[in-house]
This record gives C-alpha cells, sequence and structure tokens, in this order.
C-alpha cells in the first residue's frame, strides 16, 4: 500500500512539475514576441463578397503578391472583377522583420503625410505645373488617413498602428463615390488588423 502511494505521489509531483514548466514556457516565449509584427497578406484583410458588394460586380479572382524591400514588407491583392474597370487594389505596408532599427511605417507616413496636416485645398491659377492636388486629410478612419487624388480617381491611404493600407478603385464613378467605396473597403480591412 505504502508502495501505491509514494508512487501516486510521485506522479502528482511529475505532473504539477510539467504543468508549471510549460506554463513558463510559454510565458516567456509570449514576452518575447510581443513586439513583433504579425506577417498579414492583404488578401486577407477583404473577402471577394465585401468586394463584390461594394463594387456591384462579381470578383473572379484574387491575385497576391508580396514584396520585401529595403524597409518595408509590402503585400498586395488585386480583385478583379467580371466588369474588369471595378476591380479593386489593396496594399499592405507592414515593418519589414529581415531589416531591424530601420525606418517604420510609421515613421514613412508621418514623411510623405504631416506635412498635409493642416493644409487647405488649393485650386489652380492656370500658371502651375500639372503636379496633381496635395493629399485630402480624411477624418474618423484608422489613426490617420489621406486621399490622393490621380487622374484614374484616387488612392486611399489609412494608417493603422505601425501599418498602413491602400485601397485603389476603377470604376467610372465620380471621385467622390469612388473615395466612399474606399472607405467602406478600408473600414473592413482595418477590422482585421
Amino acid at each position: 500500500m505504502r508502495l501505491f502511494v509514494s508512487e501516486r505521489s510521485r506522479m502528482r509531483s511529475l505532473l504539477i512539475t510539467c504543468l508549471v514548466t510549460s506554463l513558463l514556457v510559454i510565458l516567456c516565449g509570449c514576452k518575447e514576441h510581443r513586439g513583433a509584427t504579425v506577417k498579414r497578406d492583404a488578401c486577407s484583410l477583404i473577402s471577394k463578397e465585401e468586394v463584390a458588394s461594394v463594387q456591384a460586380s462579381p470578383v473572379n479572382d484574387t491575385k497576391s503578391s508580396e514584396r520585401p524591400d529595403d524597409l518595408f514588407r509590402v503585400s498586395q491583392c488585386f480583385y478583379t472583377t467580371a466588369e474588369s474597370s471595378k476591380s479593386v487594389n489593396l496594399a499592405l505596408v507592414q515593418e519589414n522583420p529581415g531589416q531591424p532599427n530601420k525606418r517604420s511605417p510609421k515613421d514613412f507616413w508621418k514623411e510623405k503625410f504631416d506635412p498635409y496636416q493642416n493644409e487647405e485645398p488649393k485650386t489652380k491659377s492656370g500658371d502651375e505645373k500639372d503636379e496633381g492636388a496635395a493629399p485630402k486629410k480624411i477624418d474618423g478612419l484608422g489613426d490617420d488617413a489621406y486621399w490622393v487624388s490621380n487622374r484614374f480617381g484616387g488612392v486611399l491611404y489609412v494608417l493603422k498602428g505601425d501599418s498602413f493600407i491602400s485601397v485603389g478603385i476603377g470604376g467610372t464613378d465620380a471621385e467622390e463615390i469612388k473615395l466612399q467605396k474606399s472607405k467602406t473597403l478600408a473600414k473592413k480591412a482595418l477590422q482585421q488588423l
């Protein structure tokens, strides 16, 4: 009987030791990875159905690509719609884990968009070169957001934390409608970040 009780005590001690050790390993591992950037695929941020709903055209295919450069990891998703002119391009810019101690996406954002923080929209006098309009600040979206007009309508850029996304929408809609559609898709993407 003593042998059975002693064996039972040893098993219980061994089980408790294993559980405590496992818990310590898990907790230590979590502390080391808290600051790590989660590698995301841009196609995982917005579904085909969400794009189809906003663009009123079925999505036939998604093409995912990724390119790390010296500073950032850029994941891109191209949603090809049945009406090819209504296709959507979504890009996610994150820190490149292979390049620590470099400029972060947030630093890049500040360099590019902070000069336009309090800028009023400008009208051209006719004598100016066609350099395009200044980015338009968009309130209430992510940590910071800007609409950058181009000859195809524009691209919406949204900062969240230390990453940012860009949403470009095709189609023949007016620029203001493209902006509204871009905002709708950006909100859906931001929920996944």
